[in-house]
């Protein structure tokens, strides 16, 4: 597993396991991943399944240390008070006395309310790096106007059709780690029969996957693909082995359509409603 250097000095692996929706049923591909070379988890109190992770790692016969975690604040728990008690909660479920890395799920109201508490918390020690997903440049704008702090990662929804160029450039020139949610299209099946990515697998006896996971680290971009099949979670870490061309990668940008397969993060009424949800 190779690292990014987060601009703090923290070393986070380029590669994580997320567990959007996996199951307690599901607790063995988690540990079948830390077995097998996964070093980083990347869970959120949305999840409901922080607990899952702790108890992963502890039967994978790793050491707290040597797992970079990450969760998350969820958009209900966004003002001082409500996110000192959402964070030790996080804690607890997760048996652990700090966080590798704590993000801010959304750009809710009260969000930089909420960031200065995680600058606090992140002062104390009980935080090793912070960031936000789902941000975009107005509200980093807005979070450097009123900390002394801005964010070490943006976790934003990233792949051949939503690119995020001009996201990228700005978190790049500000020394904020790009992180991919979605690598694959958050369900986009047409990413996998794309012909122009089909031909690159087909050249590099990779996957289409694993040429869209290539790309990404190319860009200086961290992924956390999900998976719970033993065969495709190994077929995510072998991309180390390979580069892609100036010209292929020219070509996979060419992919870029602007497409959005989730919210908005501008969405005021998601933000407004998701902040409802516990």
């Amino acid at each position: 597993m190779e690292d990014f250097l987060l601009s703090n000095g923290v070393s986070m692996p380029k590669i994580g396991l997320g567990v959007y929706q996996v199951k307690k049923s599901q607790e063995d591909t988690i540990i079948w991943a830390l077995q097998h070379g996964y070093r980083r988890i990347d869970t959120a109190a949305l999840y409901h399944n922080e607990a899952l992770v702790a108890d992963a790692i502890k039967k994978s016969g790793l050491k707290r240390e040597d797992v970079f975690i990450t969760t998350k604040l969820w958009n209900s728990d966004h003002g001082r008070e409500k996110t000192l008690a959402a964070f030790q909660k996080s804690l607890e479920r997760l048996d652990t006395d700090y966080v590798d890395l704590y993000l801010i799920h959304w750009p809710s109201a009260h969000y930089a309310e909420s960031w200065q508490t995680i600058t606090e918390l992140y002062h104390a020690g009980r935080i090793r790096a912070i960031g936000v997903a789902n941000f975009e440049k107005e509200h980093l704008e807005k979070l450097a106007q009123n900390s002394d702090l801005i964010p070490m990662v943006d976790q934003v929804q990233t792949n051949p059709n939503m690119q995020q160029r001009e996201l990228h450039r700005y978190l790049t020139d500000h020394h904020i780690q790009h992180e991919a949610w979605g690598p694959f299209g958050h369900g986009n099946q047409n990413l996998f029969r794309q012909k122009y990515l089909v031909g690159l697998a087909a050249k590099y006896s990779k996957t289409t996957a694993q040429i869209i996971l290539r790309w990404n680290l190319q860009r200086n971009i961290a992924v956390i693909p999900k998976s719970v099949h033993p065969d495709r979670l190994q077929q995510n870490l072998d991309v180390f082995n390979f580069a892609l061309t100036d010209q292929e990668m020219d070509g996979i940008a060419s992919l870029d359509k602007n497409s959005r397969r989730f919210v908005d993060p501008n969405n005021k009424l998601f933000l407004w409603l998701s902040s409802l949800i516990h």
